[in-house]
């Protein structure tokens, strides 16, 4: 709408910094329980596969607030800073947090479909699996299985930026401009292609399902009138 002027502007808005402090003590406890206990937070609040006698229907959510890493947690903390700002400022603190459980609920959605498919094609009729650790049953296996981490949100937060502001600059590297609408349009591809080729340990598909969860909001939000 060309008459919509936001009514101020937060460069760490409500939501968006509450965010980045709970992912962070969620990073900082699951160092503190290996640690100190020795146990693997990941287990219980990583997202594992449906069909494992680990899973637990909280995970949808829980899986969001964990990371591998620091430079996991980093990166996703970065993307959500950067453009999710924006879109809270636009939208306000309740539909932002919204749009983000959406996007994050629904990658790891998708991200069960995914591995569910490549169960019934792969590992269906088998008890045992052999992986680089040796033979292990397959209920172990499957309980291997875990996802972890913000990009399915944050990929719904990119392409919700993009749709909004698809002429805006994004500079990749700081250094070179790119249009975020192809920026999004590449990302997209780019994780297509990698969930389709690439035997990774990334969950790609669940990044395309934050992307699809939240391209369906967008445009019922559109279809409502009450997009901003």
């Amino acid at each position: 709408m060309s008459d919509f002027r936001p009514s101020g502007f937060s460069v760490l808005p409500t939501v968006v910094k509450n965010l980045l402090i709970i992912n962070l003590i969620f990073f900082l406890a699951k160092i503190a329980a290996d640690t100190t206990l020795h146990i693997d937070l990941d287990k219980y609040l990583g997202l594992h596969y449906i069909g494992a006698s680990d899973f637990q229907p909280y995970q949808l959510v829980t899986y969001m607030f964990m990371h591998g890493s620091f430079g996991h947690l980093f990166f996703n903390m970065f993307a959500l800073w950067m453009f999710g700002n924006t879109l809270e400022n636009v939208w306000g603190p309740k539909k932002f947090l919204l749009f983000y459980f959406v996007c994050g609920i629904g990658a790891g959605i998708a991200q069960e479909i995914v591995q569910y498919i490549q169960y019934l094609t792969t590992w269906e009729n088998f008890e045992f699996v052999k992986t680089l650790d040796g033979i292990i049953p397959m209920d172990e296996f499957l309980n291997q299985l875990i996802t972890v981490g913000a990009s399915g949100a944050v990929y719904g937060i990119l392409l919700a930026f993009g749709m909004m502001f698809p002429n805006s600059r994004i500079y990749i590297y700081f250094a070179i401009p790119i249009k975020a609408k192809w920026f999004v349009l590449i990302y997209g591809v780019l994780e297509l292609f990698a969930g389709i080729t690439s035997n990774d340990s990334v969950a790609h598909f669940a990044h395309l399902g934050g992307m699809l969860f939240g391209l369906i909001l967008i445009l019922y939000w559109k279809k409502k009138g009450n997009l901003y």
